[in-house]
């Protein structure tokens, strides 16, 4: 990896930061400190989906794989960042197909919209985001697609409480990335490495995760 730059895709994790809007607050807490024990020590409390995060199939499904068992094939592959046309705030499988390239098959996708630089404790943040249509999530499975990310929330806008978007994707067993941050910094349409490592939680339906995508 000498001399190949990295980009950090991964929100920080931080008391008080934006979460989904029914999941508990961050909280990190010092329970260890130098100048009084020696040494620094923490304590986490937050949700599994908190931050930039990986769902598994079993967030909707209690057959579907858990967090731990994701194909490391899945997790660390070549990707593509894109910025697709919104149509209000859905990203449909029409807009897919205007920037669709066939090495894009079977790679991460990415979806740069821009929403990441609003993060705030706002309305507009935390339920006017948009994201993928149930045509483009199919779409994105006809092309061999078994990872997708974004930088909302929700790989689907808020509205849409029937979690069809999460319902197709994981039943086809791929695996979702929220709550990125920073895809602007990556080339629209250039290869990368991506690397979306969550912890490894037994049985869990999702996981905070460091991602970052590495130049070729």
């Amino acid at each position: 990896m000498a001399g190949k730059k990295v980009y950090d895709l991964s929100v920080t994790l931080s008391p008080h930061m934006p979460v989904w809007p029914t999941h508990p607050t961050v909280e990190i807490v010092p329970t260890g400190i130098v100048s009084r024990d020696g040494y620094s020590i923490e304590t986490l409390s937050f949700s599994t989906h908190t931050g930039t995060h990986i769902d598994a199939p079993y967030h909707f499904d209690e057959r579907g794989a858990t967090v731990d068992g994701l194909d490391l094939s899945t997790l660390v592959n070549n990707g593509y960042c894109l910025t697709p046309r919104l149509r209000g705030k859905e990203i449909t499988a029409e807009s897919l197909k205007a920037l669709w390239k066939e090495e894009y098959d079977g790679s991460t996708i990415l979806f740069n919209t821009g929403w990441s630089k609003k993060r705030a404790f706002t309305r507009e943040f935390l339920y006017e985001f948009p994201g993928l249509t149930l045509d483009a999530a199919q779409f994105l499975l006809d092309h061999k697609v078994r990872l997708i990310g974004i930088d909302t929330l929700s790989i689907e806008p808020y509205e849409h409480k029937d979690f069809h978007v999460h319902k197709l994707l994981l039943g086809a067993g791929a695996a979702i990335i929220e709550d990125l941050y920073g895809l602007e910094q990556l080339q629209e349409g250039k290869r990368y490495t991506i690397v979306a490592l969550p912890l490894k939680i037994k049985g869990a339906s999702g996981s905070s995760a460091r991602v970052v995508a590495i130049e070729e």
